[in-house]
């Protein structure tokens, strides 16, 4: 497995990434050598200018529209029906990319038979190339036998998640608990094999290669010694909260102590990052603002004939440092929505309009904050600031709320895309989790991939209420 800002990715997915781009490349070129017939002909053609350029092009354009159909999301295909559904979408709208591409620069086509033939080819070939890796699937992903000590909610939670990876190959052999009394109990699954102190005896007998520490109270049942030997053998002794980020992309706030955060690695901000972000910031949010200029004109219209003004809604937010800000957004509820105070929008939310239900779906309302960007109180990625209040309320509830403050809030962030709209104390609990996975591992690269997805998400509505 490999560990993308601070997660796990599955090496099938890098696999399939590298080597369907590659057979796309082929596949090109094979459409080339069919369609030129003569070998000196197609020597000639190859090594003219710009060739090149033109298959990087195809490659670029059906990398995004794979990505964006979750072609490389192993949980989301892993039925070979959702294979052929998502793949013919994919290639559907590379053709319609492609289409307006050589529209714009026709100098870039390779031409109608070419594509026609190498999208034949390369559907054939990769259809096959899955079905191979599904059969020979564990030799790219080979299986890590895993025990879990400690039988509290950290284990339990951090089995069911493991439970929904299968693509990472985790075989959980089982718990082990405090007490004797304890063994033979079933928790998730399996359930509790054996103590913490025989801990070592039942690594080596179960061959286990990973131990995950999962203990609520660790001063008095810590099993130092075998710990000790088993780390000298080589078995891999992890701490659950460590192995459950790199699973989720979350930091999992149960039973989450201030010196986890204080000696993992990670929330580093050096003084060129942060020159780097702003700067970033700023010329984004000036190219957005005028590209975007004739949709603000349009938006603008159509709530003014709906529901009159105001355009905006200018609400108080909690930002960077806890100061507060006047966020802008389009209005998309009427204008009594919050003469009750301040609270979530619901799902099927009966203050929100008709233009506010479909600027919401696509996140056009959250535009003006581009102003925001520019003004220094807002970042294009980073977590989303909540009224006073709000923030007042859960920091009494929910422990480490406030240290989501310690950098700009987004327009968009990692919680937006990885999270439903949180309408409860529960769902901004996890959406914490994902806000302090983002600060841990806050870098310019992390920030375009959240942009990257954040298209996706605005694209096909995800989320929205």
């Amino acid at each position: 497995m490999f560990r993308v800002f601070g997660q796990y990715v599955p090496v099938k997915s890098f696999i399939l990434v590298f080597s369907e781009m590659l057979m796309i490349a082929g596949s090109l070129y094979l459409a080339l050598w069919i369609r030129l017939h003569e070998a000196t002909d197609f020597r000639v053609y190859v090594n003219q200018p710009y060739v090149l350029l033109k298959v990087v092009a195809v490659l670029v354009v059906c990398f995004v529209c794979f990505y964006y159909n979750d072609l490389y999301d192993l949980r989301a295909v892993s039925r070979r029906w959702e294979l052929l559904i998502r793949l013919t979408q994919a290639l559907g709208a590379t053709c319609v990319l492609l289409a307006i591409l050589y529209f714009v620069f026709p100098d870039l086509m390779l031409g109608r038979g070419v594509f026609v033939l190498s999208v034949a080819i390369f559907s054939a070939a990769l259809i096959l190339w899955r079905m191979i890796l599904d059969f020979t699937g564990t030799f790219f992903r080979p299986e890590q036998k895993v025990l879990v000590a400690g039988t509290g909610a950290l284990g339990i939670e951090l089995v069911k998640e493991i439970l929904e990876h299968p693509e990472l190959n985790f075989n959980v052999l089982g718990f082990l608990g405090e007490s004797p009394d304890q063994v033979g109990k079933p928790l998730v699954n399996p359930g509790i094999i054996g103590t913490i102190e025989d801990v070592d005896d039942i690594a080596f007998s179960k061959t286990a290669d990973r131990v995950i520490l999962a203990l609520a109270e660790r001063r008095r049942q810590m099993p130092l010694r075998q710990l000790l030997r088993l780390k000298m053998s080589g078995v891999k002794i992890e701490e659950a909260h460590a192995l459950f980020e790199k699973l989720t992309g979350r930091i999992l706030l149960n039973q989450l102590s201030p010196s986890f955060l204080i000696l993992s690695d990670g929330f580093k901000k050096t003084r060129f990052q942060r020159f780097m972000k702003r700067s970033s910031d700023v010329i984004i949010a000036s190219i957005g603002l005028v590209l975007m200029s004739p949709i603000l004109v349009v938006i603008a219209a159509l709530i003014y004939l709906e529901s009159g003004r105001p355009i905006f809604f200018r609400q108080l937010r909690t930002g960077y440092k806890g100061r507060e800000f006047q966020m802008l957004k389009f209005r998309s509820m009427r204008q009594d929505s919050e003469s009750g105070g301040a609270k979530w929008a619901q799902q099927g939310d009966s203050r929100i309009t008709r233009v506010g239900k479909f600027i919401r779906i696509y996140r056009l309302d959250e535009i003006p904050q581009f102003i925001n960007v520019l003004r220094g109180e807002m970042s294009i990625i980073g977590p989303r600031p909540e009224q006073p209040l709000l923030v007042q309320m859960l920091q009494e509830k929910i422990p480490f709320y406030q240290e989501r403050h310690n950098v700009r809030p987004g327009i968009s962030g990692w919680a937006q895309i990885r999270f439903k709209y949180g309408a409860s104390i529960e769902d901004t609990e996890t959406k914490l989790e994902y806000d302090l996975f983002y600060i841990k591992h806050m870098s310019p690269t992390f920030d375009l991939a959240i942009a990257f997805r954040t298209v996706q998400v605005m694209i096909f509505g995800h989320g929205a209420v």
